[in-house]
């Protein structure tokens, strides 16, 4: 499909795609016989675990490094897990961070609540 078709499907902007494209993240991208780009449903997967990583804070130096690891094949598969292993260990931790803000905030909710209702 072409770009702006697979913009509008994937929600990633063209000028993104061919940033993404540039910097290395998409690779071999087909064209068509025009010579425009031609995307196939193994970039659109592709895209969604970029957006995934991305949503969840990866740093893109580490998905481009996650990125040249899937280019060079099987070989590098402990590399890749070991990259999303650490990745899940930092979510963890900002999850288990972002859990103890939300109590408290709950705890001052209540405060509030308990304060206007005069008891």
């Amino acid at each position: 499909m072409n770009i702006q078709k697979f913009a509008a499907l994937s929600g990633v902007s063209a000028h993104t795609l061919r940033y993404y494209e540039k910097i290395g993240l998409l690779r071999d991208v087909g064209r068509n016989k025009n010579g425009h780009r031609d995307y196939s449903e193994n970039e659109r997967v592709w895209i969604d675990f970029i957006k995934r990583l991305k949503e969840t804070g990866m740093a893109l130096k580490d998905i481009q490094r996650y990125a040249d690891l899937r280019a060079q094949g099987d070989e590098t598969a402990q590399d890749r897990m070991d990259l999303l292993i650490n990745h899940a260990d930092v979510l963890e931790e900002r999850l288990r961070q972002e859990n103890e803000h939300l109590d408290k905030l709950k705890q001052k909710i209540a405060f509030y609540r308990k304060q206007i209702s005069g008891n």
